[in-house]
């Protein structure tokens, strides 16, 4: 049985916690559902629906969505399970997973990219589901200066490497070096809002090799440098 494009759309349009959206070859949105439209300063999906990024989010994040959605389109490949730190409706920011999959069109083009991103604020890591994670959360949290390798998280947990991966990314929803990631980033937003630190120290507290490191990472991450979040958020 086939299913029905417009089953799938009105499906979409009822989830919450997952943003939807599919754009065209021009970087045109044509769907989007009421979860995405509340990321952008619109109130209906008419006023998003024929819109690019460029029009809807500020300049970095419109940069890397674009660029994530040409090399879609160029490769025809998806690009799944990307950590991103996306700004709730509020301007609280969470942690997304987004997964962008290539439309197929006719001689073996790619007409457009759909793209789901599933807000992770489910995976509490204050509240494992599996006490043996436990002890991998203690060993990051004590480690953002000089990060873990998976091997290390994987001999606190007492488990072997793959096992690790699978309970994980049941768990948290990501792979190891996404945890470890999302736990340095998340430091360093707790270090940019609630102190005046200079930028190098909150690298380097955070195990990024420099400053510029830090801010690459963030900036990919977050769509705006660790200043920019720093005034935002202090400004909100």
């Amino acid at each position: 049985m086939e299913v029905p494009a417009s089953a799938l759309l009105a499906l979409f349009a009822e989830l919450t916690g997952v943003m939807f959206c599919a754009k065209d070859a021009d970087g045109r949105y044509v769907e989007v559902n009421d979860a995405f439209v509340r990321r952008t300063n619109q109130r209906t999906r008419s006023e998003v629906i024929g819109r690019r990024a460029g029009e809807l989010f500020v300049a970095a994040l419109a940069e890397r969505y674009e660029e994530q959605d040409a090399r879609v389109l160029a490769d025809g490949r998806p690009l799944r399970h990307e950590l991103e730190l996306i700004r709730r409706e509020g301007g609280t920011p969470g942690w997304y997973l987004t997964t962008k999959i290539p439309v197929p069109g006719a001689d073996w083009t790619t007409a457009g990219v759909v793209s789901v991103s599933e807000d992770l604020r489910s995976a509490d890591v204050a509240d494992p589901a599996i006490p043996a994670l436990t002890r991998v959360v203690e060993l990051v949290e004590s480690r953002l200066d000089d990060p873990p390798r998976v091997e290390d998280m994987a001999e606190a947990a007492g488990l072997s490497v793959s096992a690790l991966e699978r309970r994980m990314r049941a768990v948290f929803g990501l792979a190891p070096t996404q945890f470890v990631l999302r736990a340095r980033i998340d430091r360093a937003r707790v270090l940019l809002t609630g102190t005046d630190r200079p930028l190098a120290e909150i690298a380097l507290a955070c195990g990024f090799y420099d400053q510029p490191a830090f801010t690459r990472q963030f900036t990919r991450l977050a769509g705006e440098t660790p200043g920019g979040f720093r005034r935002r958020a202090r400004s909100g």
